[in-house]
């Protein structure tokens, strides 16, 4: 076994590897960016070397710098984690080269997956079910109406050299396929040039289901059963799980044996994933195999005890597999949802910034945390905006979804926006609860996911109410605390019943909710509240206390638990199925002339890079036209004139590295 491995990522896969590395008494070397100097996985390795800035290609794309830290530290391995250069054939090569073990397959392995084309025919060689199509040079309307025919409906002709949506067809039946055919090639032509296109068999409301496999320098390959994705939201994966609850022991038994069998097609060895495209008949087809360690591995983990990255070092340091096929078993039932800083209201935008506060739920046997970053963490904007993976597991699939709202119903993040109230309500949705969801559900329904679709005025009472009562209690306790703590403490205006001269014991509140001020007032003390504000009619709160974080109060006569969230900058309840996250704002504003913004800038929505400055001081502009691109989150922002005008001032160059809200152009006054 290795003495000293270096780790080629950063985030939480590094701090994963890294725990792995310590059970097993390895020392581990870590890399950092200049962004992430101060980052957990650079705290938690043995030795840690900084190689380059912070954009991925300044330093974790790297290979030479990552190969020269190698040499200096005397690491005798590289683990690429996932990302980065972790399926790139030439790093592999190079540190093979180095005298250094790659912990991944060989290259020429990831070689012959890199063209999907290439692997497609491979794999179709093999005998790896691959979805039924025609590709040939041959365009005769003839020939291509039998290869049709001979595929099978429905069907999808797409444009060879197209893309962006062009040229494609779904053909339903045989009858429709002339048509449908001479339509696609003149659309085609027009946007392509060439009118070439191929035949693919379409597979309606398919299933995204992948095989984890492992093979070894002895030639042994198998599989660790399958983990379900076919939650995706624009093909990226937001909830994975093991078992499925589609598929029945036949077809997993099938599919098993297709993944070793497409592992074995190019000499297979270490940790990859065979990724296949399901029907709702059942029917599989393969779509690639990733040529490294997936995100969702620890779903397999938890399902049949193992320990994937001790397995990868094994494997790569020359012992033969631990287990053979037979001797895998699999267990109870796991889900994995990942918690990003972005926002799901504004088309999932990624955020940045300091992790102000993170609550997580405490890890057990039920609950698993993978994360890189702790509270008082930033998210920078030059990386994946992936907070935390939380993994859950229980008996059953029915248990494990309840465990995963009840730890998402424990978990908070403030500072940057976060996707938790969208994985909440993806986890009560009934596509998710009856295991139903296709690869392109939620991109059709994506609104069933939004606050709206799940609007419930009485239970957003209610949560007001105890948000109201919660911050009503913590100002009588922060009261008694500064009382007992001043040189009077038994003074009359120290008492925490709210009675001030005039005002008869009324209390006022403001808070923040999205983009709307909500003003309370309220009368009593000690749990005892007349509360106006909420409502047409003042809500009487009877017997509130809170107990640690768990609230109970009667609101007029009905008694309710909730469970509390906040700091003293917000107010966070949770009723069990739905949370309301407030902001505590000044009770009294200096209304202005200017009040809401007149208009007259253009501001950087987030920390990013100028990429493109697409107007110039003196232009006139229409509203909604591009002004400047940001970079930010692996990810181009158009930022674009509020209203029609003439460009006064630009304040950034293309190039230049801007802070969230900052004004990057004005306009002249309207």
């Amino acid at each position: 076994m290795f003495e000293k491995i270096l780790i080629a990522n950063r985030g939480e896969i590094a701090c994963r590897v890294i725990r792995t590395c310590r059970k097993l008494g390895i020392r581990t070397v870590a890399v950092y960016s200049e962004a992430d100097a101060d980052a957990q996985h650079v705290r938690q390795a043995d030795e840690a070397y900084p190689i380059g800035g912070p954009r991925p290609a300044e330093s974790y794309l790297r290979g030479d710098a990552i190969l020269e830290v190698a040499r200096l530290s005397g690491a005798q391995a590289i683990h690429p984690g996932y990302g980065f250069l972790s399926e790139n054939a030439d790093f592999a090569d190079a540190v093979e080269a180095a005298g250094i073990a790659f912990i991944g397959p060989k290259a020429a392995s990831m070689r012959k997956m890199g063209s999907k084309a290439g692997a497609k025919e491979l794999m179709q060689a093999a005998g790896v079910p691959v979805v039924p199509g025609y590709t040939g040079a041959d365009q005769d309307p003839a020939l291509l109406q039998r290869e049709a025919d001979r595929i099978g409906y429905p069907l999808m002709i797409k444009a060879a050299h197209g893309g962006g949506g062009k040229g494609m067809r779904i053909v339903r039946e045989a009858g429709e396929f002339a048509a449908n055919l001479e339509s696609c090639q003149r659309e085609a032509r027009n946007a392509f040039g060439r009118d070439r296109v191929l035949l693919e068999r379409y597979v309606e409301r398919p299933r995204h289901i992948e095989i984890q496999i492992f093979g070894d320098n002895n030639g042994q390959v198998i599989h660790l059963n399958e983990r379900e994705c076919s939650a995706q939201r624009r093909y990226q994966k937001v909830l994975e799980e093991s078992p499925s609850p589609f598929l029945s022991p036949e077809q997993r038994a099938q599919m098993g044996a297709a993944a070793v069998q497409a592992g074995h097609a190019i000499d297979y060895v270490n940790a990859g994933t065979v990724e296949f495209i399901v029907g709702q008949d059942g029917a599989f087809y393969f779509m690639e195999i990733n040529t490294r360690l997936q995100v969702e591995h620890p779903v397999t983990e938890l399902v049949t005890g193992l320990d994937l990255v001790e397995w990868q070092l094994r494997v790569a340091a020359g012992e033969p597999l631990p287990l053979a096929q037979d001797a895998i078993v699999q267990r109870g039932h796991a889900i994995e949802v990942r918690l990003y800083a972005e926002d799901p209201e504004a088309g999932f935008l990624p955020g940045s910034g300091k992790l102000e506060r993170l609550r997580l739920p405490a890890a057990d046997a039920h609950v698993r945390l993978d994360s890189g970053v702790i509270e008082g963490d930033t998210v920078t904007i030059f990386y994946d905006p992936m907070i935390a993976k939380l993994i859950v597991f229980d008996s059953d699939r029915p248990r494990a979804l309840a465990r995963l709202r009840a730890a998402l119903a424990d978990s908070e993040i403030a500072g940057p926006k976060s996707n938790i109230e969208f994985l909440e309500r993806l986890a009560r949705h009934p596509a998710v609860v009856e295991g139903s969801i296709d690869t392109g559900y939620l991109d059709r329904h994506l609104d069933e996911f939004m606050p709206a679709a799940t609007a419930d005025e009485a239970a957003d009472a209610d949560l007001l109410a105890g948000a109201a009562v919660a911050a009503l209690l913590a100002q009588e306790r922060n009261t008694r605390i500064d009382a007992a703590a001043s040189n009077d403490p038994t003074s009359p205006w120290a008492i925490a019943d709210g009675w001030r001269l005039g005002h008869g014991g009324r209390r006022s509140l403001a808070f923040a909710r999205r983009d709307q001020r909500l003003e309370l007032s309220a009368h009593g003390s000690a749990g005892d509240y007349r509360i106006d504000g909420l409502g047409e009619a003042a809500v009487d709160v009877r017997g509130a206390r809170l107990d640690g974080d768990e609230l109970s109060l009667r609101i007029d006569g009905r008694m309710r638990r909730l469970r509390t969230l906040g700091d003293g900058a917000r107010v966070v309840v949770h009723d069990g199925e739905r949370r309301l996250r407030l902001e505590a704002v000044p009770v009294y504003r200096h209304e202005s002339a200017a009040a809401g913004g007149s208009g007259n800038s253009v501001n950087a929505p987030m920390p990013g890079r100028v990429v493109v400055v697409k107007a110039a001081p003196g232009d006139s502009v229409e509203a909604g036209q591009e002004v400047m691109v940001i970079e930010a989150m692996k990810m181009e922002l158009s930022l674009k004139a509020p209203r029609a005008g003439v460009i006064a001032e630009i304040r950034a160059a293309a190039g230049d590295f801007v802070e969230a809200d900052a004004v990057l152009a004005t306009l002249e006054s309207a």
